[in-house]
């Protein structure tokens, strides 16, 4: 892997002689080598002051492509050391549940229960913190390519291959030079939802056919088949459907994108059936075929006459051929239809993925009878299993409010009403309840066939609930499942939703002797620790009332849940935050369990650890158990998307190792493993740590000074101009303070100081505090034999690694000079007394933090027992402190000139964060 870097490196700094000259190359290896000496930078800060905007330029560039070639030679060499190994975490998954199944721990009917309902759902966000291009990440792919094509593993025949992979090389690294780092303006809702097509007909295509084939074997070898209509892996999308605080996704939007969507899923699915056209070339002469087939092509023949015309010469006796031309007509005639948003018409076109999936079978069913069972559970079972996969969508689109809108739309319908003695917005949450209840037994619609005019906040309610019935009649059933409400407090807040639902026909409780339908299931969002510590009793409330539990019997008696990792963590804390996730985890369980409905947990988990990333395995098997019934969700956001799934090597291993926990937890993890008294102990003991860390950070960022330290510290505030997302990076509004932060902005800007405080600050108190009361061996006793309590250190620990509080400090020398209490920043100068006294409590508590880490963990040095990473990040740093540096410089010099700064100095200092963002990686 060094010696790809150095081929790579090698390459660029040749890319960089031939368009810049070898004087800015020299310029490079001054700035990497001043870099790293130990003299706080002083030197290097003197140069850097020197150099013209154009220069900066160059430099930024010039590290940051270093960091992008370095990124993509790692995750290459990481999938071959993944596809070395004898047996993939599906082989070992699948070991235990058979020594299970042989020991009779297990049941095979429940275990088969569970197959049949298993379903892993990465879910692609649109949150900005992707900061590359796909123009770049599509030329590293092609990079990557070459480059293991001239392995010596791989070995080439001849000396001439050799030459001409080397010239090919060369000829993408000054491709990548040449290519602009930078969007030009901030993309749209629909250029997000290019993006994670982008990413997912990758996975469609070079992924899932041998990923389910071989879940389907496993299975089979421990005696549970998986059901034909089994779903094991799907994807979900919010681009276009996530609402919440973007002004950008209107129900306009929502319907290109869907539509935007099936353009490339059926695009795949039409690459798909013309390969199995290839391959399914089975004659009359030689074998029979099924009674259904035979009448499958007769009605195929009345319905497209033009398409037997035309290939009844060629297939008239490859029967299985002639089916699949008449699935391409259709599908080609539905791909025209949702364009034109025209009607479906029955046996021309598919209303959707369903239908295809009847024909598909058909043929499966015929084959199978006829000795064909190779080729059925072959080819064709492969595409059945990827069609049920991605559907004719690839993935099926999310919808997001926030609670005060549905609240603001039906106050302005009851206030027209005059039914109420009081105005809506003045009712107590009780009386909502109350209210809204009764009123979903109801059969008559709060407005007329007419209705008078409404404020533009009702009118958008209603109209995006019009809009999801319009996207469900045209795209079908499965295009949009569930309608998320974020910030619910109540149970007044998803009612209110249900009747929104109801009066444009989603829903209903069910009257005359029909049953209640659903067509959409709500979702309530738990964000902050209030409402997380709330969410049992906040569901209990939901399944007791009547009206609402018909609903959800109609959905399936299938309830999800979304846990948000990000306000909790930027209000409490990440220990806080984690803690409370997980005992609420643990009481919606079992409320669940007591009502008779399945859980589905839907997790809102970011890239960076102070918004809840790390390894997904790792976190899907540090769930309470019995959390995990079958059916999850968790979102992929920003650049984790690109280093997840960028080569399909790693992309398979990625899932492969989620599906299997996913497996695991819901089959094997169903009891708690430990003795009640022992987790009683331990539940103490965690609570004592979280309770004194949510103390000491929320001291921290309670100082008024705080805000301002920030905001001149770290480059937040230049980051909205960087175009990585459609959605503002502030709360409309607001009063200027820690409130009107999003989450992603506020973990990005502590990252890019290399502070990355969300990440572990409050967590040495925390366990200081338990040491101190004695406990000091319960934490070890947890830390080796709780998988929660390890996975959350682990995670606490990466993210110290990689912070660099001696790069921080010059930050916050240089940057924090003049803090007022309320305002921005002010010029660069000596370092306040309020910016001094910020950091010499951010440096105490991460020295805290480092020791007490360390003591439960027995390590001599933070990730001791993770030697390859240890290496890997520092290797990195060398290359990041020169960007650091000429941030630090250009930050100082973009605030002086102020909104004067050149253009050339602000695209200077964008190309720094995004170059740090490429080095540190999972930053948002």
């Amino acid at each position: 892997m060094r010696a790809g870097v150095r081929r790579l490196g090698d390459l660029l700094g040749q890319a960089l002689t031939r368009h810049e000259g070898a004087d800015t190359l020299a310029l490079v290896e001054q700035v990497r080598a001043l870099a790293r000496r130990p003299d706080n930078g002083a030197e290097l800060a003197r140069l850097l002051a020197g150099v013209d905007d154009p220069t900066a330029i160059v430099l930024a560039r010039a590290f940051t492509a270093y960091f992008q070639l370095a990124n993509i030679t790692e995750q290459l060499y990481r999938s071959r050391e993944l596809s070395d190994r004898a047996q993939g975490p599906l082989a070992e998954t699948f070991a235990r549940m058979g020594d299970a199944l042989d020991a009779g721990t297990l049941e095979r009917e429940l275990a088969s229960s569970i197959a049949g309902r298993l379903e892993l759902r990465p879910v692609f966000t649109a949150h900005p913190t992707e900061a590359s291009r796909r123009s770049v990440l599509d030329t590293l792919r092609r990079i990557a390519d070459l480059l293991d094509a001239d392995s010596p593993d791989v070995g080439t025949s001849r000396p001439a291959d050799t030459e001409r992979l080397g010239r090919r090389l060369a000829e993408m690294v000054d491709i990548l030079w040449q290519t602009d780092e930078l969007r030009v303006e901030r993309p749209k809702p629909t250029d997000e939802a290019r993006s994670a097509a982008y990413y997912l007909e990758l996975i469609a295509t070079e992924v899932l056919p041998d990923l389910l084939e071989e879940l389907d074997l496993a299975f089979a070898r421990v005696g549970i088949p998986l059901p034909a209509g089994a779903r094991p892996l799907r994807f979900g999308s919010w681009a276009g459907g996530d609402r919440d605080g973007n002004p950008n996704v209107t129900p306009a939007v929502t319907l290109e994108v869907l539509t935007l969507q099936h353009e490339f899923g059926i695009r795949l699915l039409t690459s798909a059936v013309e390969r199995l056209v290839k391959e399914l070339t089975a004659s009359t002469r030689v074998v029979t075929v099924s009674e259904g087939l035979v009448a499958s092509l007769a009605a195929d023949r009345v319905a497209l006459p033009e398409v037997y015309e035309r290939y009844v010469r060629l297939n008239a006796e490859e029967p299985y051929r002639l089916k699949c031309s008449y699935i391409l007509a259709r599908l080609a005639a539905t791909r025209d239809r949702l364009a034109a948003g025209r009607p479906h018409v029955a046996g021309r076109d598919y209303a959707g993925l369903p239908d295809v999936l009847d024909d598909l079978a058909v043929m499966r069913v015929s084959l199978a009878a006829g000795d064909g069972s190779l080729v059925a559970d072959g080819p064709l079972q492969r595409m059945i299993r990827t069609a049920n996969a991605m559907g004719l969508a690839l993935a099926t689109l999310d919808i997001r409010e926030h609670a005060d809108k549905h609240h603001g739309a039906l106050g302005a319908l009851y206030d027209l009403l005059g039914e109420l003695d009081v105005p809506y917005a003045e009712l107590d949450r009780p009386a909502r309840r109350a209210l809204l209840s009764a009123e979903l037994t109801r059969r008559r619609p709060l407005l007329g066939s007419a209705p008078p005019p409404l404020p533009d906040g009702a009118l958008g309610a209603l109209d995006l609930m019009r809009t999801i019935r319009v996207a469900l009649d045209r795209f079908g059933a499965d295009v949009i499942e569930s309608y998320i409400v974020s910030m619910t407090r109540d149970v007044d807040d998803i009612l209110a939703v249900a009747v929104l639902a109801r009066e444009a026909g989603l829903v209903g409780v069910g009257f005359a002797g029909r049953p209640a339908w659903a067509r959409i299931g709500f979702v309530p969002l738990f964000e902050t620790v209030a409402e997380l510590r709330s969410a049992g009793a906040l569901l209990d409330g939901m399944l007791t009332d009547p009206s609402y539990r018909a609903l959800v019997g109609a959905r399936g008696d299938v309830q999800e849940v979304m846990l948000g990792y990000s306000d909790s963590s930027k209000d409490a804390g990440i220990t806080a935050s984690q803690w409370e996730i997980h005992k609420a985890q643990r009481d919606l369980r079992d409320i669940a369990r007591r009502h008779g409905v399945v859980l589905r947990l839907f997790h809102g988990r970011g890239g960076s650890v102070g918004r809840g990333g790390g390894p997904s395995g790792e976190a899907i098997m540090a769930q309470p158990f019995g959390t995990l019934d079958g059916s999850i969700k968790v979102t992929e956001q920003g650049e984790v998307i690109s280093d997840k799934y960028t080569l399909p090597q790693l992309a398979r291993h990625n899932l492969e190792i989620a599906l299997s926990a996913v497996v695991e937890a819901s089959i094997l993890h169903r009891s708690a493993r430990l003795s009640p008294a022992v987790l009683a102990g331990w539940d103490a003991t965690m609570q004592a740590v979280a309770d004194s860390a949510r103390e000491a950070y929320q001291a921290f960022v309670a100082n008024p000074a705080l805000v301002p330290f920030f905001l001149a510290a770290t480059p937040v505030e230049e980051l909205g101009n960087l175009n990585i997302g459609s959605r503002p990076s502030r709360r409309p509004g607001g009063s200027g303070g820690l409130a009107d932060l999003r989450a992603i902005p506020w973990v990005f800007g502590w990252t890019q100081s290399r502070i990355i405080l969300p990440g572990w600050f409050g967590v040495g108190t925390g366990l200081a505090a338990a040491r101190a009361a004695g406990a000091g061996d319960t934490l070890a006793d947890m830390y080796h034999s709780w998988h929660f309590f390890r996975t959350f250190l682990g995670n606490v620990q990466m993210t110290l690694a990689k912070s660099d509080l001696a790069i921080a400090e010059r930050y916050v020398t240089t940057l924090t000079g003049d803090l007022a209490p309320t305002g921005a920043p002010g010029a660069a100068g000596s370092t306040s007394a309020a910016g001094s006294a910020i950091f010499e409590t951010i440096r105490a508590e991460h020295a805290r933090t480092v020791r007490e880490v360390l003591a439960v963990t027995g390590q001599r040095e933070l990730l001791e027992n993770a030697p390859t990473l240890r290496h890997t990040l520092e290797v990195r740093d060398a290359y990041l402190a020169p960007l650091h540096a000429l941030q630090i410089s250009l930050l100082a010099r973009s605030r002086a000139a102020g909104p004067d700064a050149d253009p050339h100095l602000r695209r200077a200092l964008l190309l720094t964060i995004n170059g740090i963002a490429a080095g540190l990686r999972n930053t948002g």
